[in-house]
């Protein structure tokens, strides 16, 4: 019997070879290139499934990582998280995803399963931590436009204000996440639920909220 997954994979391959050839437009790409993508981190929960267990909330983010050793002019590589909800624990799937590479969710992208089961969660912990790449990145812009001011004329007011704006924002919005913290045994990484203001965020964490506080001492909701 085929692999579910398999048929994804083969779907998401001849996105990226329509793509190439031009066509399939890149709005239009992306927009279904998520969507299998999903679908198939979606079947990799799936797999791992217990009899009479079912997804019940689910949440996707993905964050850019720019290594230093990277030219700032390629595109930078990505995680993809994605966490599962069931009625017995939270999966959580992460994966890189590769510019031009199709995601395939098992070694070649070095994806990695893991859970915590419901009754081990003991917390749920919003963290906030202030934007040092933005703050830098702000910082070396309104330097440069110091630097360069008497051959910038107009230019240089607006990249100084942008770079100003730039580290401002960085400083006063903080990113912020929320921790979920578990007893052992626990992920080799702590469980975060990044954009938890979005519409999936908040309806995971609601119910899990819900799912927890009935079955005490699973969470003590902070």
């Amino acid at each position: 019997m085929r692999n579910p997954m398999d048929d994804i994979r083969e779907e998401i391959r001849r996105l990226h070879l329509a793509h190439a050839r031009g066509d399939l437009r890149e709005k239009a790409f992306q927009r279904a290139l998520a969507q299998r993508t999903m679908e198939l981190y979606r079947a990799l929960a799936e797999s791992s499934l217990l009899p009479g267990e079912e997804i019940l909330q689910e949440h996707h983010v993905v964050e850019a990582h720019m290594r230093l050793t990277q030219s700032v002019l390629k595109e930078p590589e990505q995680m993809a998280t994605s966490l599962f909800l069931t009625d017995r624990r939270l999966l959580r799937v992460r994966s890189w995803i590769q510019p031009g590479r199709p995601a395939t969710a098992d070694h070649r992208d070095g994806t990695v399963l893991d859970q915590v089961p419901l009754a081990k969660i003991q917390a749920l912990q919003t963290r906030r931590r202030i934007r040092p790449g933005e703050i830098g990145a702000g910082m070396a812009m309104a330097a440069l436009a110091l630097l360069l001011w008497q051959w910038l004329e107009v230019t240089g007011f607006v990249l100084l204000g942008l770079g100003i704006l730039g580290a401002i924002h960085g400083l006063l919005l903080p990113t912020r996440w929320v921790e979920i913290q578990s007893r052992s045994p626990a992920p080799s990484e702590p469980i975060l639920v990044h954009a938890y203001r979005k519409k999936s965020g908040r309806a995971l964490l609601k119910s899990l909220r819900e799912m927890t506080r009935t079955s005490p001492p699973h969470l003590s909701p902070t």
